[in-house]
Parts: C-alpha cells; sequence; structure tokens
C-alpha cells in the first residue's frame, strides 16, 4: 500500500499516518524527520540541506527526492509506505510520480483529508509535541490529559511538552494562505490520475480511522486487474507460408514412428487373407463326370481322373 495523506497543517495527518504504521506495518514517511536525520548524520544530502537552511533558504526539491529515495531503499518501505507532508506543490508532485514510477512503485491511492479553517485554528494553537519521543498531542483532545500522563518511550519519564513556534495562530493562518495557494492545486492533479479519496476528518479520532481505512479498501483488487489489463495476450504462432501442413493431417516430427513388423503376426493375417479371398470368390461350376458315371455307377477321383467303381 503506497500512499499520499494530503491536508492542511492541523487536519490530523500525523496521527492518522501512525495508526497506520500500527495496523499495517509500514513506515511513515515524513520529509521533515528526513531533513532533521540527514543533518543529524551528516551525509551527502544532508549538509547540502543543512547549507539552504543555514542560508535561509527552502532545500531544493532534488535534495528532498533524493532523501525520498534513500529512504524507499529500506526493506522497510517494501510493502509500501506513507508519504506525510510531501508533495506540497504541483512541481513537488510531477516530480515525485516521475521517481515512484523508475523505481516501479506508482502511488495507489491519495487521500485527502477536509477540515474547516476554525477547526484547523483550534487543532494548531493546541497542539503540543514531546521534546523527547516527537508525539504529538492536544489539549482540546478529549484524552488529552490521560495521553499526557503516559510516560515517555523513549525516557520513562513524564513527556516534556512545548509548543512549537509555528504554531502560534498569527503564523498558522499564513500557513493555510500557503496551503491554499500551492498544495490546494494537487486536489485536481491527483483527481484527475483516478488516484484521489476525500473523506471529512473532523470528529472522534476512531471515526476518522473507519473513514480512512475505508477509503483505502480496494488497493489490493485494483492493483491486480491493472496487472491483469497490462499483461500481454498471448496468441497462437501461426506457421511460415509455405510450410503450413494440410488440415487433417499431422506434421512429419509429430508422426508416430511405425511398429517394428511381426514375422508370425505377417504369416497369420495372409493365411487369413487368402481364406477371405476364396470365401469371396464365386461358385466353381459342378465338374462334368465321365460315362460310367451317367450309368448309375460312382466315381472315385483319383490323381485328377475319375475311376469308375462296379456296383455290386
Amino acid at each position: 500500500m503506497r500512499i499520499v495523506l494530503l491536508g492542511a497543517p492541523g487536519s490530523g495527518k500525523g496521527t492518522q499516518s501512525q495508526r497506520l504504521v500500527a495496523r499495517h506495518g509500514i513506515p511513515q514517511i515524513s520529509t521533515g524527520d528526513l531533513l532533521r536525520a540527514a543533518v543529524a548524520r551528516g551525509s551527502p544530502l544532508g549538509l547540502q540541506a543543512k547549507q539552504a537552511m543555514d542560508a535561509g533558504r527552502l532545500v531544493e526539491d532534488e535534495i528532498v527526492l533524493g532523501m525520498i529515495r534513500e529512504r524507499l531503499a529500506a526493506p522497510d518501505s517494501h510493502r509500501g509506505f506513507i508519504l506525510d507532508g510531501f508533495p506540497r506543490n504541483l512541481t513537488q508532485a510531477q516530480a515525485l510520480e516521475k521517481l515512484l514510477n523508475e523505481l516501479g512503485r506508482p502511488l495507489d491511492r491519495v487521500v485527502q483529508m477536509d477540515v474547516r479553517l476554525q477547526e484547523l485554528l483550534r487543532r494548531i494553537s493546541g497542539r503540543r509535541t514531546c521534546a523527547d519521543c516527537g508525539r504529538v498531542f492536544n489539549r482540546f483532545d478529549a484524552n488529552a490529559a490521560q495521553s499526557e500522563s503516559e510516560p515517555c518511550p523513549r525516557t520513562g519519564a513524564p513527556h516534556r511538552l512545548f509548543q512549537r513556534p509555528d504554531d502560534n495562530e498569527e503564523t498558522v493562518a499564513q500557513r493555510l494562505r500557503v496551503y491554499e495557494e500551492k498544495t490546494k492545486p494537487l486536489v485536481e492533479f491527483y483527481r484527475g490520475k483516478g488516484l484521489l479519496r476525500t473523506i471529512p476528518a473532523e470528529g472522534d479520532v476512531d471515526e476518522i480511522t473507519a473513514r480512512l481505512e475505508s477509503a483505502l479498501r480496494g488497493i489490493a483488487a485494483a492493483r491486480t486487474s491493472g496487472a491483469r489489463k497490462k499483461s500481454p495476450i498471448r496468441r497462437r504462432s501461426k506457421p511460415a507460408r509455405g510450410k503450413e501442413p494440410a488440415r487433417g493431417k499431422t506434421s512429419a516430427a509429430a508422426a508416430p514412428r511405425p511398429a517394428k513388423a511381426n514375422p508370425r503376426r505377417t504369416q497369420k493375417a495372409s493365411a487369413h487373407a487368402k481364406v477371405a479371398a476364396k470365401l469371396a470368390a464365386p461358385a466353381k461350376p459342378p465338374r462334368k463326370t465321365t460315362a460310367g458315371a451317367k450309368r448309375g455307377g460312382r466315381t472315385t477321383p483319383v490323381r485328377g481322373r475319375a475311376v469308375r467303381r462296379n456296383q455290386s
């Protein structure tokens, strides 16, 4: 399952991505996490990204795509992946499509998580992040207090929560304007590809998860039917002109080998044939008798002649 989650900041992409990871065992690929990890490792792509960020520039799409290519080479992504936060504009979407086609792993589905503007502002302003494990909480959620009281999985201590600088209302409003301007056109792009599904992403978290799972159903069946359509049609090969065997006859290569002749069977067959020929031949006229036979005597054939016997 290879999917992209589309949605404005605060639409719940991160929360639902984590649930998909737990259910389906496929990784969530966040470009923000990739950038931070590459910079921390000091990889060639990370160094290039760091230079751009230190200079106050946006990281080039080529660098981000290179990181995604490296991430998709990991074994855990072979069964699928969830892209969160990328692509952000039409140019990135086209570049991502080209990359995935080169890898032979095109997208199966794109899900747009639709949330009203006022709800987005409420969610983002109430968002808090753990400084140790990176888990995101929202103080407006019904179960927020219970979730925050759980120990941090990384330290075992209570979560150290903070508000990101870009989660204040002024920054959020600017981010939403950028989303409307650049990211919203992706909806039409993926709708034209037949990949887009839109779900309401407001309400209970479990209900949103159920809607998301419903939007993702049928991916395996669609992939199988697509493979059948692309499979070549097998046609029977035709023989070359002038070499087509006559109808009802087999070729010399396919003809069975003649059985070896048996002398005894041949003799018996010949004898039976002779007897059958005699039976089928017309009856011979009666043989003429000698004068003695006419006078009432009997004749006995001896070597082809009739010998008259006297009657006593």
